[in-house]
Formats: C-alpha cells, sequence, structure tokens
C-alpha cells in the first residue's frame, strides 16, 4: 500500500509535472547519473562516461526518455 505512494525518478517527466525534452535528460538527473558512473567507475574520466552515456543514447534511438536512470547506468557499465 506505501509503495503505491513513491513516485520513480526515473521517467521522462519531472515531479512538478514539466515535460523533460526527449533529447536531453534533466540536467540534474544527468549530473546524478554521472556522478554515479564517476563513483561505479573510479578509472575512467568523466569525459569517457559521458561517452558511454552518449553511445547509449544512440543505441535508443538518439533519445534517453523513457529510460530509467538505473538502465541507462547499467548500459553504460558494460559499455566502460
Amino acid at each position: 500500500e506505501n509503495s503505491l505512494q513513491k513516485t520513480s525518478t526515473c521517467s521522462s517527466v519531472n515531479p512538478s509535472g514539466i515535460f523533460v525534452s526527449p533529447y536531453a535528460l534533466n540536467l540534474s538527473s544527468f549530473t546524478k547519473l554521472i556522478k554515479r558512473l564517476q563513483e561505479k567507475h573510479p578509472g575512467f574520466s568523466r569525459g569517457e562516461i559521458v561517452e558511454a552515456v552518449q553511445e547509449v543514447r544512440k543505441m535508443n534511438k538518439g533519445v534517453l526518455s523513457g529510460l530509467a536512470i538505473s538502465c541507462i547506468e547499467e548500459k553504460a557499465s558494460a559499455i566502460l
């Protein structure tokens, strides 16, 4: 019952209901994703991590919206 009240932070609509462009992640989501990937893969530079995320975007028809942040993180980790 309580879990139904929780909202996902991994959608294309932010908590205030504003649609996030299908061509870019919400900046705070992107920053959070890069930080998580840097913590998980300290041997890679920020540039290499951003390139991996861009590759995930290319594999997903040029967009990241609609993918959960955890899914993007997992796919980028596989690329790294």
